[in-house]
């Protein structure tokens, strides 16, 4: 056995060796058995240990395709976890084959989940970096930021979603923040035209970026940004307001100095663009420069010149208010000491105890109260116009009775006909109309304590005069149509004893009552101030307090009302009524 062993050893070391075998050469050499076995042994050891060492490579190599293959396997539900996928085409169903028939079959599913991985890390970058561009640009701040951290541990579509879900809503609130940038900027750019003031340096001031020269992304949009963008507008808004406070304030003093001292147009066309804002709102004034300093400053200079010019005009501006005070009570019909006045406001003026300012306020209020005591009156005079015009047409409707030539066919005289039927109607108005004139100047009286006068008259007392005298008035009708039936009466019995009717005696007239506005002058023009004189038989006089005296005045011009019955009566008596012609 053994040789056949060492023929199969020669045979293998022929083969190893070459064609010459070993025995062939230790049969050459002479070797003892001894050392042929010694060597074949020594030689059969290192045969197994490189037998040995490749089993251990191969079986190391196996470990190493194993481990791939683990990993490989690891990696992919690691990639198919990160990126959100439950499954991935090309992923082989069955794990059959050999180790590294299985690695070929998975490496292709992994490079393509590789490259999809870094696509979606590319995305997550690209998003992030925006939202934290625009987190940035909100907050203020001007720091570059560096690239974002990716989680590589979700790279879900999920979560990306949810990423541009946040970068649209912060791209909205940053169009929003744009808009408000631009509005206030716009604002800002109109409130600075119109106060005259540079929008460059007015805008730079709350941030460098909102400079027109910038593009409109690149503007702050930051919080910051929009407060002191608000803050501005509101400052420039207050001072809007304040300026166009003092521009009417001048404006208005302005109208009143050139009102005052009868400034031309011309001149006062020099201040148009002052004195058109007189009574416009704030957001009314939208001319460029229209509230600027220089224009305030230049109303103030031009009221401070006519202040001092009408300080120099002050006696004529002092007369002038004085005529305007004159002409309420004249209108008024309230009896002031106008020579008293203007002695007292020469003497102030000359001897300079009261400042000018001062004097023409005081007439100023002088003038209000006028105006305040007119209106007060204004309801009783217009009925006392009525009253006066009614005892104008009494007067002319008396005269027109007394005509005998009334009813003849001349010219107008139907016209006069008109007139009487009408002046009849407003006389029976009369009474009604003083009680009403009564009424509403006792309670005039009441309610200020003072007694109501026209023209220095106590009204009531004149109205007290017309009852009486009226009265007076309707007994000697009485009296008259009593004398004319007995007239009438002894005709009648003349007739019946001598045959023939004597002419008629001519009755006796009544006394003519003169109406209020009978009171002319030379020219014929009525006087409007009602007369209380006492130099007629049988009157009595009433002073300005209201109390009688013991001696009667005169009536206040024909304030007897002769009713449409009773005028009738005398007229059916006198004579008959002819048709109109």
């Amino acid at each position: 056995g053994r040789l056949q062993n060492i023929g199969w050893q020669q045979w293998n070391l022929k083969v190893l060796f070459g064609e010459k075998p070993l025995v062939q050469i230790w049969d050459e050499v002479g070797e003892s058995d001894e050392e042929r076995d010694k060597m074949l042994l020594q030689l059969e050891q290192e045969c197994l240990d490189v037998y040995k060492r490749k089993v251990d490579l191969a079986a190391t190599s196996r470990a190493h395709l194993l481990q791939a293959l683990a990993d490989a396997n690891l990696e992919l539900s690691n990639l198919l976890s990160a990126l959100g996928e439950k499954s991935f085409v090309g992923i082989p169903e069955k794990t059959s084959g050999t180790i590294k028939e299985q690695l070929a079959a998975i490496a292709p599913a992994l490079e393509r989940l590789w490259k999809q991985k870094e696509e979606r890390i590319e995305e997550f970058s690209d998003v992030q970096s925006q939202i934290q561009k625009i987190c940035g640009e909100i907050a203020g701040s001007g720091e570059k930021l560096g690239s974002p951290v990716v989680d590589e541990s979700d790279l879900s579509l999920k979560k990306l979603d949810e990423f541009h879900s946040q970068l649209q809503e912060l791209q909205k609130e940053k169009s929003e923040r744009l808009h408000k940038v631009l509005e206030f900027v716009s604002t800002v750019h109109d409130l600075c035209a119109v106060l005259g003031m540079d929008f460059f340096s007015t805008v730079t001031e709350v941030h460098p970026s909102l400079n027109d020269s910038t593009g409109v992304q690149s503007k702050s949009i930051s919080s910051d940004t929009l407060t002191r963008l608000a803050k501005t507008v509101l400052a420039l808004k207050e001072d809007k307001k304040q300026r166009l406070q003092k521009l009417q304030e001048l404006a208005t003093q302005l109208t009143d100095l050139w009102n005052l001292m009868d400034t031309p147009e011309e001149e006062r066309s020099l201040f148009d663009h002052v004195t058109c804002n007189i009574s416009a709102s704030v957001d009314e004034v939208t001319i460029p420069g229209a509230l600027a300093l220089d224009l305030i400053e230049q109303a103030e200079v031009e009221v401070e010149r006519l202040d001092q010019l009408k300080a120099s005009r002050m006696k004529e501006i002092a007369f002038k208010k004085q005529s305007e005070l004159e002409d309420i009570y004249a209108h008024a019909h309230v009896e002031i000491d106008t020579e008293a006045a203007r002695r007292k406001i020469m003497s102030q003026i000359d001897s300079g105890s009261v400042e000018p300012s001062e004097l023409l306020a005081d007439m100023d209020n002088q003038i209000v109260n006028a105006k305040e005591e007119a209106l007060s009156r204004k309801d009783i005079l217009e009925k006392v116009e009525k009253w006066m015009s009614a005892c104008e047409e009494e007067s002319w409707l008396d005269d027109y009775n007394r005509d005998d030539n009334r009813y003849n066919a001349s010219r107008g005289a139907h016209l006069n006909l008109k007139r009487a039927e009408k002046a009849r109607i407003l006389v029976n108005k009369i009474p009604a109309l003083v009680d009403t004139l009564v009424a509403k100047t006792r309670q005039w009286e009441e309610e200020r304590g003072l007694s109501f006068t026209y023209d220095g008259v106590p009204l009531l007392a004149m109205l007290d005069e017309y009852q009486m005298l009226r009265h007076d008035r309707e007994e000697e009708k009485r009296r008259m149509r009593d004398q004319k039936k007995f007239h009438e009466q002894l005709n009648t019995e003349q007739e019946a004893i001598f045959g023939s009717r004597p002419s008629p005696a001519r009755p006796l007239s009544t006394k003519k009552v003169v109406g209020p506005r009978a009171n002319g002058g030379a020219n014929g023009t009525p006087n409007r101030r009602l007369s209380l004189n006492a130099h007629q038989n049988g009157s009595r006089s009433i002073n300005k307090d209201g109390k009688r005296d013991n001696t009667r005045p005169v009536a206040p011009l024909n304030y007897v009302a002769i009713s449409k019955e009773d005028a009738a009566s005398c007229m059916s008596v006198t004579e008959p009524i002819p048709t109109t012609p």
